[in-house]
């Protein structure tokens, strides 16, 4: 399959028209392209904050709410355009509020099928920003999507550098990896964390990111990052593991061909077997001795 994974810029959009014609535009590059699988970023969905006017949007809480107050015609937006273009889509996280899990909300990737289904993920550990001062929680559980293309799952940002979570969904044969990084230092965090998941699960993982700056919110107003598609360093995968990468900062879609058949090839016989060989660390990881060397 071809997959399309996105360096996406945020814009001051002017009303709902704009950001239907970028989503559109976006959507049928990709399609255009070939691809099977579109990827946005993490938190990508803030710059429909604008919407309400610079006051929300240049308030931390302001644009939580205006954000996640578009989410049912965001989502119907998408749900439409993967129809139409016959694409599955992991829409631009948001935050969305969500009564069933408490009062504040949720960092949530929305999952569209061109058959009309539709998923969602939400983010499990928070960063030291989302949790003070902008409170956000954590949500919903884990989930591993049964798709045309094969399983499917999804750690926000800094959830794939944790190998547990990365663990529970090992199922996957394709993790995604949206991501929101003001830095190099973190897009390289997190860039490493995608690649090292797609080496322990025997995996691919596919990375995109936001780019640059966007001065009028204060939540997302620096952004550093690049697409990304990952593989197992090992049979049928290139020898360095990157399948595609795109140029750091540069807006645009970073397209790669991935034959999921390698992955079960290397899952039953690569030349090492990481995610079978999980489970000889049991017993091995227990507090290590201390040993006085001098």
């Amino acid at each position: 399959m071809r997959i399309a994974t996105a360096a996406y810029p945020l814009d001051p959009l002017p009303d709902w028209a704009a950001y239907k014609s970028k989503l559109t535009d976006w959507v049928s590059g990709a399609a255009g392209q070939g691809a099977e699988l579109l990827v946005f970023p993490e938190y990508g969905a803030l710059e429909l904050s604008m919407l309400a006017g610079p006051e929300a949007a240049g308030d931390l809480e302001g644009c939580l709410r205006a954000t996640s107050d578009l989410m049912v015609d965001v989502d119907d937006l998408h749900s439409g355009l993967a129809a139409q273009f016959g694409v599955h889509i992991l829409a631009a996280s948001a935050p969305v509020y969500d009564e069933a899990l408490g009062p504040r909300p949720v960092n949530r990737a929305r999952f569209f099928a061109p058959g009309g289904g539709r998923g969602v993920q939400d983010k499990q550990i928070m960063t030291r920003f989302e949790r003070a001062p902008w409170d956000v929680a954590p949500g919903g559980k884990l989930q591993v999507f049964d798709t045309a293309l094969g399983k499917v799952a999804i750690l926000i940002c800094y959830d794939s550098e944790f190998p547990l979570l990365a663990r529970a969904v090992s199922d996957a044969e394709l993790l995604l990896v949206p991501s929101c990084t003001e830095a190099l230092a973190g897009y390289s965090r997190v860039r490493i964390s995608a690649m090292a998941r797609a080496l322990e699960a025997q995996c691919v993982s596919v990375m995109s990111s936001i780019v640059g700056d966007a001065p009028w919110s204060p939540a997302v107003d620096v952004n550093v990052g690049m697409g990304g598609i990952f593989g197992p360093p090992d049979h049928g995968f290139p020898e360095t593991g990157i399948i595609a990468e795109g140029v750091l900062n540069q807006p645009g879609w970073t397209i790669g061909e991935v034959d999921l058949t390698r992955v079960a090839q290397v899952r039953a016989d690569g030349g090492v077997l990481n995610r079978a060989h999980w489970a000889d660390q049991d017993g091995r990881d227990a507090a290590p001795h201390v040993v006085a060397l001098r």
